[in-house]
């Protein structure tokens, strides 16, 4: 039987990069077309952590704890805001043994 491992190793400091796509319906309101995802991005952006939105979804990175956390937050961010359904679409990455790669070490090089 495998023997349980300390994550993160000691002395570590783990993060995660997260990137989540909600998708109220509707997406807002007569007056502002997109106003339950811009309810969900106003809590990124008041996170604290290291966030990125693009087109189509929004990239955070921050510690574990944290990030699973916003993302419960920003899914209900949108029914709270008036929208009468959500689908979340989320992927996760996470490195075991080290703190991973940076938002900005994956997409540094591309940036203008």
């Amino acid at each position: 039987m495998p023997v349980a491992t300390r994550f993160p190793p000691e002395g570590a400091k783990a993060t995660m990069i997260v990137e989540i796509q909600v998708l109220p319906r509707p997406a807002g309101t007569a007056e502002n077309r997109y106003a339950h995802v811009e309810a969900a991005i106003g809590l990124i952006q008041n996170s604290g952590l290291t966030y990125e939105v693009g087109a189509l979804g929004t990239t955070i990175e921050g510690a574990p704890d944290q990030i699973w956390a916003l993302l419960r937050a920003v899914h209900e961010a949108t029914l709270e805001s008036g929208s009468d359904s959500v689908i979340s679409v989320i992927k996760v990455s996470q490195a075991a043994g080290d703190t991973g790669p940076a938002i900005k070490d994956l997409t540094g090089k591309f940036r203008q």
